[in-house]
């Protein structure tokens, strides 16, 4: 939990710049509420200098962070559509931000489906809260994971299996994706042979992003640039590359 002075206001799915003392800064996107200004949820898994550092900070650290940057997701236009969120692994943190700012006006969907997938239960990332959500009023829950075990009573198998059966027509919806590269492709895959237009199918591409100004080209997408033209991208913007999830 940050409480940035004075408060940072962004909107889901820009992300900020957070550094560990001495060790250098990374890329997060906040995974609480846009509408709560005064404090900023960010979930951080420990994989690297930067994210190990972050384990050791102590409540009431002061911590140095910039932002935000990129662009957001464009809920305006999700008005009046069903609203398809697609997360895999930790790419639900960054996506908890958006399921929590359309809840903010659950009613101007027609509904907001959130299908997850993740290894194993083990791995589940806010396993506690899928209950309280999927008791909201039109919400839909689905999840998934590789393998399962004996106390395991939901879907077996990759995220993508979630997408059987939808009930919504494409052309009613659209939908956003985040996780891992190779879901993500897959994911963007299937989402095509169901129907959804390019324009619709919306891929949180943080990979690589470092600076959040453009500039040191880590995150270069074809013309574009993660940090600057993202990290929110329509596949109808990457999908002439040869593969964009590499």
């Amino acid at each position: 939990m940050l409480e940035p002075k004075p408060a940072l206001s962004f909107h889901a799915g820009q992300f900020i710049e957070l550094t560990a003392p001495g060790v250098g800064e990374a890329p997060f996107t906040p995974s609480s509420s846009p509408y709560v200004e005064e404090s900023m949820e960010v979930t951080i898994m420990k994989v690297g200098r930067v994210t190990s550092k972050l384990f050791d900070v102590r409540p009431g650290d002061t911590l140095a962070v910039r932002g935000p940057y990129g662009v957001p997701y464009e809920t305006d236009r999700y008005e009046g559509r069903h609203v398809l969120i697609v997360g895999g692994g930790v790419g639900l943190a960054p996506l908890r931000s958006l399921f929590l700012a359309l809840l903010h006006n659950v009613s101007a969907y027609k509904k907001i489906h959130l299908y997850y997938g993740a290894r194993t239960p083990k791995d589940i990332v806010y396993d506690r809260l899928f209950k309280e959500w999927g008791k909201i009023k039109n919400v839909e829950i689905r999840r998934s994971v590789d393998v399962g075990d004996k106390n395991w009573k939901e879907k077996v198998g990759v995220v993508t299996v979630l997408l059987d059966n939808l009930p919504f027509k494409p052309k009613d919806g659209l939908a956003v994706a985040c996780g891992p590269p190779v879901m993500m492709k897959f994911v963007t895959k299937r989402l095509l042979e169901l129907g959804f237009a390019d324009e619709d199918i919306y891929l949180s591409m943080e990979k690589n992003m470092s600076c959040g100004f453009g500039k040191c080209g880590h995150c270069r997408l074809g013309e574009l640039f993660c940090c600057k033209d993202g990290p929110v991208i329509t596949w109808d913007r990457i999908k002439h590359l040869e593969d964009p999830f590499v």
